[in-house]
């Protein structure tokens, strides 16, 4: 279970650490290069470092959860992570209007993969931390 829950929370670090970095380092160049950006215009480099900064600071949190992967820190993490991640699939759900058929498939799948991710680290850490403990081992060790 503690692989599954570590899977994933790679997966989100990853992505946050990569769409952060770019966002906050190269503001200009992520909203005229990653998929599906400019489809809500205008930019704004404000917004953009703003935006980055806050997913870096995802990616930290991720990223102790990744290395520990204790509830104290995976819930967390992924709760902070579902708060941006869930609104923001709604939000690309509901503003289609613009997109060519495959951004909508993308930005529909990628954004419903990763929401969902966050949620299913909360759901696989209290599953796996509400078994009965077992050869003498503590919920603090797992």
């Amino acid at each position: 279970m503690t692989l599954l829950i570590r899977i994933a929370l790679a997966i989100l670090f990853l992505d946050e650490l990569v769409v952060g970095f770019w966002n906050q380092v190269f503001p200009r160049s992520f909203y005229d290069h990653f998929p599906t950006v400019t489809l809500t215009p205008p930019f704004s480099e404000h917004y953009a470092r703003d935006f980055g900064g806050a997913t870096l600071g995802l990616a930290l949190l991720l990223g102790i959860a990744l290395v520990k992967p204790r509830a104290v820190f995976t819930i967390p993490a992924a709760a902070a992570y579902s708060v941006f991640a869930v609104p923001h699939f709604f939000f690309h759900l509901s503003h289609l209007a613009h997109a060519t058929v495959g951004q909508a498939v993308f930005l529909t799948t990628a954004n419903a993969v990763v929401a969902l991710l966050g949620l299913a680290v909360i759901v696989l850490t209290l599953i796996r931390d509400a078994r009965p403990r077992q050869r003498g081992v503590t919920m603090i060790e797992r």
